[in-house]
């Protein structure tokens, strides 16, 4: 800044100044509008202005039943205790049935090239069964398909379906 706008600065405020004082000069201090406030006041009319203790009385034995935290510490309230339904057994599902087991292991198959028919070949320790599709197992057991990994069984008696998979003979 140049001292020659310094200058004017300073006469721009004492001009402002100035102005402020003459527009303020004529006005006193506004303590009688407030004075005049008081003097228009007019209490309610109350018929009984008694204390009602019916109310206090309500009001001392009114409980608080919120969370009782504190407000004056930063800690947290402890969570609420999870809430445990209760349920009724009679209204439960059944346990799942038990997977269907067999009594044997397919260790092979083997395509017979006249007829074309896959024949697979079970275990069941020194016993082995040699079944197409369609041939029963220990007359309880349905072979139902024979693939390259695995033969898939059907029981007679409850429908239940079992796949055996593949296993190799311990060497």
């Amino acid at each position: 800044m140049t001292r020659r706008f310094q200058a004017y600065m300073l006469g721009g405020l004492v001009v402002l100044l100035i102005a402020v004082w003459i527009f303020n000069w004529g006005h006193g201090p506004e303590l009688a509008s407030v004075f005049s406030a008081n003097e228009k006041f007019e209490p309610l009319s109350v018929e009984n202005p008694s204390l009602r203790m019916d109310k206090l009385e309500r009001i001392r034995k009114l409980e608080y039943n919120g969370s009782k935290r504190s407000i004056f510490t930063a800690q947290l309230p402890p969570p609420p205790a999870p809430v445990i339904p209760k349920v009724d057994p009679s209204k439960l599902p059944p346990p799942p049935e038990p997977p269907l087991t067999l009594p044997v292991k397919f260790f092979g198959f083997a395509t017979d090239p006249a007829s074309g028919k896959r024949r697979a070949f079970f275990t069941n320790g020194e016993e082995v069964f040699i079944l197409s599709e369609g041939e029963m197992l220990q007359n309880r057991f349905r072979l139902l398909r024979i693939g390259n990994a695995t033969a898939d069984f059907e029981e007679l008696m409850t429908g239940k379906r079992a796949t055996l998979p593949l296993e190799q003979p311990a060497s």
